[in-house]
């Protein structure tokens, strides 16, 4: 592999040992091909970053882990390295370390190894559950700033900042959009949360069932979850339900996998009349284009990971110490007005 910056270098970008990066630089034996990726992945960020690392400042590591499907960690990792030359004083080197899904356990375990080698901030979309909770206490202890993003974790004791969607208003306006779109209280709506254990998600759902409710409407509400947001898994659940249903009008897609769950209406014979979705990803740019969803809930990512950093910058007191509006309130997509930058 060649590369043009040193061992320590890749070593301190990868968060793994200099003899072990050296191994995998020159292909020798007992490399395992996640080490390799690691490492290959660490020197294009390298090169990525040259560019910023010619600013002034001060150096920060920052861990951005994420469980979230390839379409939205491509979105969340191009908002951050738009982002990243216009922040200053200090110059961010973001460790990336996106997976599909992350057991518990795996969360766990990249958090320890985190504090055990350190950081200057650890930016999180990971499932709310208890030893993750715990992993994060102990990131919060040892004086390293946590960004819970776009899914918050409980406990605020714990000292992590949440940036992202105001979830529970996003499951309002989807509500609000849908009751205005049927014109009938008969029929079923399909919701569908990619994991449970996201707390983002709960919320959305939270709030789409309380407005609902308020509203006085008399939808049937079938929920799916467990998918992940994955296609094949979210098209498994999808069916176990659509093959049972009748009358689907309308689809809330908290979690994505929409193209996935489209098909498998299609070939149980339903034809939803509203489909909503969240985010301005790749796939959903596309069937929104199409006209095959309806809306999109969208915020602005870049301005998320700017909040993101300025907030870690902020705790390292190489900024001041201002007020950001950290909770995005949901834009309403359509296919007439989709962003010019998003075509």
């Amino acid at each position: 592999m060649t590369h043009r910056f040193p061992i320590k270098e890749i070593a301190l970008q990868a968060g793994l040992s200099t003899a072990t990066v050296d191994r995998a630089l020159n292909k020798r034996a007992n490399v395992s091909p996640q080490t390799s990726t690691r490492v290959k992945t660490a020197v294009e960020e390298l090169m990525g970053q040259e560019r910023q690392l010619s600013a002034m400042g001060r150096r920060m590591f920052i861990d951005i882990v994420m469980e979230t499907p390839t379409r939205f960690s491509r979105e969340v990792k191009s908002a951050s390295e738009i982002v990243l030359p216009t922040i200053g004083p200090a110059v961010f080197r973001p460790r990336f370390l996106f997976s599909e899904t992350l057991e518990e356990t795996e969360t766990v375990a990249i958090l320890k190894r985190i504090a055990k080698r350190g950081s200057h901030g650890v930016c999180l979309k990971v499932r709310d559950l208890p030893k993750v909770r715990e992993a994060i206490f102990k990131l919060t202890q040892k004086g390293i700033p946590v960004i819970a993003l776009f899914s918050d974790i409980s406990g605020q004791q714990m000292g992590q900042t949440y940036i992202g969607l105001n979830n529970i208003n996003a499951g309002r306006t989807a509500a609000f959009l849908l009751d205005k779109a049927l014109d009938t209280d008969r029929g079923t709506i399909l919701t569908t949360k990619g994991q449970i254990s996201f707390t983002g998600e709960s919320d959305r759902e939270k709030g789409f069932k309380d407005a609902l409710l308020k509203r006085g409407s008399k939808l049937k509400i079938i929920d799916v979850s467990g998918g992940g947001g994955l296609p094949n898994q979210t098209a498994k659940h999808v069916r176990e339900i659509a093959t049972n249903s009748k009358n689907i009008k309308a689809v809330y897609s908290m979690g994505g996998g929409n193209k996935a769950i489209l098909k498998i209406l299609h070939e149980c014979g339903h034809k939803p009349s509203i489909f909503i979705a969240h985010d301005l990803d790749e796939e959903n740019r596309v069937l929104l284009e199409q006209r095959d969803i309806t809306y999109v809930l969208h915020h602005d990512l870049q301005n998320d990971m700017r909040n993101a950093f300025l907030t870690i910058a902020a705790h390292h007191k190489l900024t001041p110490d201002i007020n950001l509006n950290c909770l995005a309130e949901p834009q309403i997509i359509t296919p007439e007005n989709i962003p010019t930058e998003y075509k």
